[in-house]
């Protein structure tokens, strides 16, 4: 392999592009799972919200999740959205995407960045279960028993015609921390994941209270995503052909140049050295061996190339999505 390298320095861009080819075709390969599987668990599983931060949300809801968050993290959500002032343009926009919220004081998802996003999810997804589950509790009370239990909660303390939410509130602040954080406790054994699924539950009926249709919202999000695979599987084809097309050259010129190295070498041989080899056999050495070579080149930058690529980043792909599925990847 060694003596072919010199054959191959002439390529040496060829080569490059072609490397990076493959680091790009990698990456579309390993990327179609994941967006396969935000179409069954988002789009599918939870009607294609995304996560537990509303793009909009009542005041009057607001204030409820607000009962199950420390000061801090209070303060961090609301400092977030904004109110969205009657008759401006952006109340406008918003009626056309939630028809139901004219007199409603409805609090907006101001611009944020990914990090936040997934800060404010861990925080709303909790309050939402919280509320979520405190109402099933008012609607159903034989639920009473088995959601209550967990937090020291028991609605038969509550004076009979009184709001749930409105009594939390009453609550001095010490007592209402204290059941927060009893909850947050019992949420720690779920799981992040598990407690966005719970929640979206919770942000798709405030999304239909505001008039939102949540089939279209499904729909769009289905179709979102899979346009972004296809347009995924389109560059990952591309790159292939590409890539293809760049390591058949590197080969064929690597083979031409051999071929060339080859017949002149012959060309020097002395009649004592031609009557040592056969017509037939220095034929066969710089056609057919020579041709073995060219396939080697190429397979060599087609999938010895490929497999250490898609191997570290399926590692760190896997890594990624759980950090305890390393050790599976790697063995495997």
């Amino acid at each position: 392999m060694r003596r072919l390298i010199k054959y191959l320095k002439p390529y040496t861009i060829l080569i490059v592009l072609a490397t990076i080819l493959l680091f790009i075709q990698a990456n579309a390969d390993l990327a179609l799972p994941d967006y396969l599987s935000k179409i069954v668990n988002v789009g599918i599983q939870q009607n294609g919200v995304e996560n537990a931060v509303p793009d909009a949300i009542r005041q009057e809801t607001m204030d409820k999740l607000l009962l199950f968050m420390g000061e801090d993290d209070a303060q961090f959500i609301l400092g977030k959205y904004h109110l969205a002032e009657p008759g401006s343009i952006e109340a406008e926009d918003l009626i056309k995407k939630y028809p139901l919220i004219e007199g409603e004081e409805v609090l907006i998802l101001g611009d944020s960045d990914q990090t936040t996003i997934d800060e404010m999810n861990s925080i709303l997804g909790k309050a939402f279960i919280a509320v979520s589950g405190i109402q099933q509790m008012v609607d159903n009370p034989d639920a009473a028993m088995p959601f209550g239990e967990g937090f020291d909660f028991d609605l038969s303390r509550i004076p009979a015609g009184m709001d749930v939410f409105q009594a939390l509130g009453m609550m001095p602040e010490d007592m209402r921390l204290e059941m927060t954080d009893r909850m947050d406790e019992a949420f720690e054994s779920l799981g992040e994941r598990m407690i966005t699924q719970m929640a979206v539950g919770a942000v798709k009926e405030e999304y239909e209270v505001l008039g939102r249709d949540a089939g279209r919202l499904q729909r769009d999000y289905i179709l979102r995503t899979g346009g972004m695979m296809l347009l995924i599987s389109l560059l990952g084809g591309a790159v292939t052909i590409g890539s293809g097309y760049l390591s058949a050259r590197t080969a064929a010129g690597a083979a031409r140049d051999i071929r060339g190295a080859v017949f002149k070498k012959v060309e020097s041989f002395t009649s004592a050295e031609f009557s040592k080899f056969s017509t037939a056999s220095l034929i066969t050495r710089s056609t057919n061996d020579v041709t073995q070579v060219q396939t080697v080149i190429f397979m060599f930058m087609r999938m010895v190339l490929f497999a250490p690529i898609l191997g570290v980043g399926g590692v760190i792909k896997a890594i990624d999505q759980s950090a305890s599925m390393w050790w599976l990847i790697g063995l495997a």
